[in-house]
């Protein structure tokens, strides 16, 4: 009997699994199970009147290689494509005007000291009580802070309100005042504590690097790339990699049972009969995870239970380019909360890569919501789609209807990684090593981008693929063999 993996949910973290899973030990017969009726989660592309149409994700980011790298593995290496090389980063809207990020200014402190004090976005008070952040002390203990009384403590409320929220909250759909620091931007926690300030360290670190900062301000636009055709085309891919007949959608999982060697997996559908596993690898979202591991252990159904999510609306749009007063000279804006509009965020797709729009078009997408603004997707998709037009419409002086309108609602998508996730994942990661022939996989413990989730997969895979192997006495044997 070949031993089984199975495999509880089928976002792009299941999928990367399955396909690792594989990739160490062709032997073993991995059992995907995706409750819904297709395969990706969140990651779908549809073409729509000409127009390329991602309903989340639409690249990732390269300094993590796992995305890169599976791309590569999986043949569509040829497929890469970067950020248009002439665009300029991302603007945010102040005082309602558009005004560019600051040149160097990443996420949450600047690289550069002038373009941080020649900009219109701040105010003069605001710049000074900025730059005074190299003389504000380490704070002392370890207590984990949120994200707004971190960057308040250092930089002062209005270089929040004006930058930081707007630029997290586009990352994280979250409510700063509960977001933490250490679970989302720890790197800037090391630098206060290796270099007592966040200037000092953004500037040590582009010293040490012998690079110049990135000429644009916000995201790093350089280091991120999509694929030619859409994120589509990396879960078809991921599909086609497994074995026929291994991957079950509409197929929800009800529960799972530890047996004397192994695990029985419990379809949601009383009529369907329980399947056996060797291991277990679950990637669905938390409250489902939470669900099916509650008779498996209680504390860890617990921990994964209160992870609350957060949802928001993706409007895309199209317009002529001639219907734009705008000159679009970034690749989208972020909106503060401070500024009173009804979105989060604008993102010129296609600006930032080829192959989006027609020719003589813009293809837009707007973020609604989020964990600041929910009660915004109560509207019917008729308004939020009015709405979406109302506010780019003024921001942007686009006359006219749109070419093309398309909404997807992202339920519940978002884990938001609150004051305490890293000592809740911790006790989780504990607690797991009663069940070595168990994992979690997915976006609601560490890493919400693709390569994360492509990361919480591919370790989930090694880590029972390791267990089935040191637990195998033939295929111990084999490798003491393969070793002399």
């Amino acid at each position: 009997m070949r031993r089984r993996v199975a495999i509880i949910g089928g976002g792009v973290s299941g999928l990367a699994a399955a396909h690792q899973v594989i990739k160490l030990d062709p032997s073993l017969d991995v059992q995907l199970f995706e409750a819904g009726p297709r395969v990706g989660g969140v990651i779908q592309t549809i073409r729509k009147d000409g127009f390329l149409i991602e309903g989340a994700a639409d690249n990732f980011i390269t300094s993590i290689p796992g995305g890169i790298e599976l791309c590569q593995d999986l043949g569509l290496g040829d497929d890469l494509i970067g950020t248009n090389p002439n665009g300029r980063g991302a603007d945010v809207l102040s005082h309602g005007r558009l005004e560019p990020i600051p040149s160097g200014f990443m996420v949450m402190a600047p690289s550069r000291i002038w373009p941080l004090l020649s900009t219109r976005i701040l105010s003069p008070w605001g710049k000074l009580r900025s730059g005074l952040e190299v003389f504000v002390p380490r704070k002392s203990g370890d207590d984990d802070e949120s994200l707004k009384s971190f960057v308040c403590r250092r930089f002062g409320k209005e270089l929040f309100d004006r930058l930081v929220q707007p630029l997290v909250g586009g990352i994280y759909t979250a409510d700063p005042n509960r977001l933490s620091v250490a679970a989302t931007m720890p790197r800037f926690l090391d630098m206060e504590r290796e270099h007592g300030s966040l200037i000092r360290g953004m500037l040590a670190g582009r010293k040490a690097s012998g690079k110049r900062s990135e000429k644009a301000g916000g995201a790093r636009y350089s280091q991120f790339m999509t694929l030619r055709g859409g994120m589509s085309k990396l879960i078809d891919a991921l599909r086609d990699s497994l074995p026929e007949g291994s991957v079950h959608v509409n197929t929800a999982v009800g529960s799972i049972h530890r047996r004397a060697r192994g695990w029985k997996i419990r379809i949601g559908d009383p009529s369907c009969p329980s399947i056996d596993a060797d291991a277990v690898i679950v990637a669905a979202p938390a409250a489902h995870a939470a669900s099916i591991l509650s008779s498996v252990d209680a504390q860890v159904s617990d921990e994964l239970g209160g992870i609350e999510y957060a949802s928001c609306a993706v409007v895309s749009l199209a317009f002529r380019r001639d219907q734009i007063g705008h000159p679009l000279g970034s690749f989208g804006f972020v909106v503060p909360q401070i500024e009173d509009h009804l979105i989060l965020s604008c993102s010129f797709s296609s600006e930032k890569y080829e192959g989006r729009a027609p020719e003589g078009t813009v293809l837009m997408r707007v973020f609604i919501g989020g964990a600041c603004q929910g009660g915004l997707l109560r509207l019917p998709d008729k308004e939020l789609l009015e709405l979406a037009q109302w506010e780019v419409a003024k921001l942007l002086d686009i006359s006219g209807e749109p070419l093309m309108q398309h909404i997807t609602r992202q339920k519940h998508a978002m884990p938001q990684y609150h004051v305490g996730h890293r000592a809740r994942v911790e006790r989780i990661e504990q607690r797991l090593q009663s069940h070595p022939t168990l994992a979690l996989a997915g976006n609601a413990l560490n890493g919400v981008g693709v390569p994360g989730c492509i990361d919480s997969g591919q370790k989930a895979a090694r880590r029972v693929v390791d267990e089935l192997g040191a637990a195998d006495p033939s295929r111990s044997q084999l490798n003491e063999l393969s070793a002399c």
